[in-house]
């Protein structure tokens, strides 16, 4: 019976070699597959039944292992929607149940990939190249907070982002201690005199000073441009607003202040000479002999702002501790370090890109960005029990366990994870299971061999 058993143990020998052929053959063939995790083959001894005096070696069988947990190489790609992960985890993903009306409906069946060359379809869904639909948490855009805890299948909308109406100016300025107006000559020159002002009166009557069109020209040459703004009706509508500084008393001149600063908005860009021209923004900025504001001025509030009869309403111009001060500046101008405010325009959507924080990223035609959706990660207690499926996908199992969100591997972006399979160890594998199957037939004519001398004994 000990060659019949041989003849039967080279059988399931080549059986196992060319399984691991077919494993190696598989492996080489998705070597440039995005996201593949080869296949390995581990082989197992089958014993037969027999007492420990007469132990026989037994024949083998071939068994798969997974290297779901061994990363292949993350490369750079141009596609501002590709992704890969370094490190542990897998994207969430659906994929259709059918395509009636052209439009892809869901089962529920969550899977998952680490092929991360996901693109925008025609109908806005996330989809790589295989045909699996991303899944993500929606954020908040108001708050920029996630929303609810169950990934859904993600849609990114053509929808115009809805214009902000400007309400707040971030404002942080230093005006030099002299100012170097256009009328600067010395001994006073440089502060702005209210005797030179016609029918509108004196300009510098806090909460009330207008500067009319006739005295226009005077005004400029007696102030320092203090910067400009774009800021947002509630429309989206853009409107210029400028700003002029005005200094009006200096102690270096024996004024009854150490140093006396208004604000002014322009609110006319083309006057008549009855026209308001200039507005006051109402409030007196007075400093000490160390160039800081005593007493401060965090805040003011331009009331019911309107420029070239272009209403916008009241915006709050926040300065901060300290955000104005006056130092001595060598070109005697007033360095603007921050301008900038909280309004914006409509905008049509642009594109979308992910982040490194593995979130989408919808730009839109105004120059905003506004992250839409966080991409969840996933791991598995036994990622090699995961049941793999056409086009680099897992489906959960018993031998899995659950998946478990907030893998701790991480999202880069405009990447691409490449195959696991090194061609070398391949090539590797593939002389060595060449070698063993040929082997494997030698047994095989070794055994007929010995049962052509057995019948030969008869004869």
């Amino acid at each position: 019976m000990g060659i019949f058993n041989a003849l039967t143990t080279a059988v399931g020998g080549l059986q196992a070699q060319s399984y691991a052929l077919q494993n190696i053959s598989g492996n080489i063939a998705n070597s440039q597959t995005t996201g593949f995790k080869r296949t390995d083959t581990s082989f197992a001894n089958l014993v037969a039944d027999s007492s420990t005096a007469r132990q026989v070696s037994g024949g083998v069988q071939a068994l798969s292992r997974g290297t779901n947990t061994v990363q292949g190489d993350i490369q750079a790609a141009s596609v501002s929607t590709f992704m890969a992960i370094n490190g542990d985890g897998y994207f969430v993903v659906q994929r259709p149940s059918g395509f009636p009306d052209n439009q892809p409906v869901f089962a529920g069946n969550e899977l998952y990939t680490r092929r991360g060359d996901f693109q925008m379809d025609k109908d806005g869904y996330l989809v790589n190249g295989t045909g699996y639909y991303l899944m993500g948490l929606p954020i908040d855009s108001s708050t920029g907070n996630v929303t609810g805890s169950v990934p859904q299948v993600l849609k990114i909308t053509n929808d115009f982002l809805p214009a902000q109406e400007t309400t707040t100016i971030q404002y942080r300025a230093n005006l030099a201690a002299t100012p170097m107006t256009q009328q600067y000559a010395a001994g006073g020159s440089e502060l702005l005199d209210p005797g030179d002002y016609g029918a509108g009166g004196d300009p510098t009557i806090a909460g009330d000073g207008v500067v009319l069109g006739a005295d226009t020209k005077t005004f400029e040459n007696q102030t320092i441009t203090g910067g400009s703004i774009t800021v947002y009706d509630a429309q989206g509508n853009p409107v210029d607003v400028q700003l002029r500084w005005a200094k009006l008393d200096s102690s270096a001149l024996g004024g009854t202040h150490t140093d006396q600063w208004q604000l002014f908005y322009q609110s006319n860009t083309n006057p008549g000479a009855t026209d308001v021209a200039w507005t006051n923004a109402g409030t007196n900025f007075v400093f000490n002999a160390n160039g800081q504001m005593n007493p401060q001025v965090p805040n003011l509030t331009l009331t019911g702002l309107a420029v070239d009869g272009h209403t916008v309403g009241d915006i709050a111009m926040n300065f901060g501790g300290n955000g104005i001060t006056q130092f001595a500046d060598s070109n005697g101008v007033a360095q603007v370090g921050t301008i900038n405010q909280n309004g914006f325009a409509a905008g049509q959507l642009n594109g979308i890109a992910v982040s490194d924080k593995g979130r989408v990223v919808a730009s839109y035609s105004n120059g905003r960005t506004l992250d839409i959706a966080e991409i969840p990660l996933v791991s598995f207690n036994g990622d090699n029990g995961l049941q793999q499926l056409d086009g680099g996908a897992f489906q959960a199992t018993d031998a899995s366990g659950p998946p478990i969100f907030g893998a701790s591997g991480k999202i880069s972006a405009q990447s691409l994870e490449g195959s696991n399979t090194d061609i070398s160890d391949e090539f590797t594998k593939l002389i060595v299971t060449q070698q063993a199957y040929a082997a494997n037939t030698k047994i095989v004519t070794t055994a007929n061999d010995m049962l052509q001398e057995t019948i030969a004994m008869l004869r």
